[in-house]
């Protein structure tokens, strides 16, 4: 397990004004107080300050206009949309009527493969991701296997989380606002490290699911979760047009 690190205060602002703004609080079009309340409400400099809202317009959340300050960003219509909603596997666990349960197996701060584009694209400016691996569990039995990348710039709350008994899919649907996901669903047969972790024998049937999350233009996690065949089914809808 790695030591826990002091977050930024640049980036406290961030995840602050980012609070406030997924939660409704400021809507769509709300002027973010200017840079000297902020400046003031926080104890900082205007460098630190500048640098919270230049990573809320990179990640598109606000919009900073010249004279004018910055204003929480409307959706933009050009996102695109998910066939497939992004679960929340506690809840679905519960709503079958079984005890959910999150098993952290390892957790490691990690250079990015520089031959794996989904990673070069979380990779934060020391060029690393944040790696977490567990399993969800029902009832005590595993339900899926889960191996998580983060992008340490777009989500520094997660290197002071603790995920030990916290699912880090909960966590970001509930902390961090995304734009834009990709999913790619496959079948496989489970190796002999998958298989251990799901307590099923080696070259079992999963359903496997990948997802990668944005927000606005930046990449924030990408997650491969395995579940073994017959535990789990996706259910999606269409209409005409």
């Amino acid at each position: 397990m790695e030591t826990a690190v002091a977050v930024p205060l640049n980036q406290r602002i961030r995840e602050d004004i980012e609070r406030r703004i997924r939660s409704g609080e400021w809507p769509p079009g709300h002027r973010v107080p200017p840079e000297h309340e902020l400046m003031a409400e926080y104890g900082c400099s205007r460098m630190t300050v500048n640098r919270a809202l230049t990573a809320l317009a990179q990640a598109g959340l606000v919009v900073r206009r010249r004279r004018s300050g910055s204003f929480v960003r409307a959706p933009d219509p050009r996102f695109e949309s998910v066939a497939l909603q992004i679960p929340d596997i506690p809840m679905e666990v519960a709503e079958r009527g079984h005890a959910y349960r999150f098993r952290l197996l390892s957790r490691r701060r990690r250079a990015a493969r520089r031959r794996t584009p989904h990673e070069m694209a979380l990779a934060d400016a020391q060029g690393r991701v944040l790696e977490l691996r567990g399993v969800h569990l029902a009832d005590g039995r595993p339900f899926a296997l889960e191996t998580r990348l983060l992008n340490p710039d777009a989500v520094p709350g997660a290197l002071t989380m603790d995920f030990s008994a916290t699912a880090p899919g909960s966590w970001l649907l509930r902390t961090v606002p995304w734009t834009r996901a990709r999913h790619r669903i496959g079948a496989v047969a489970a190796d002999e490290a998958q298989a251990a972790a799901l307590q099923a024998p080696v070259g079992s049937a999963c359903l496997r699911i990948e997802r990668q999350t944005w927000r606005g233009a930046e990449c924030v996690t990408f997650v491969e979760q395995l579940f073994l065949g017959g535990r789990y089914e996706l259910v999606a809808g269409a209409g005409p047009g």
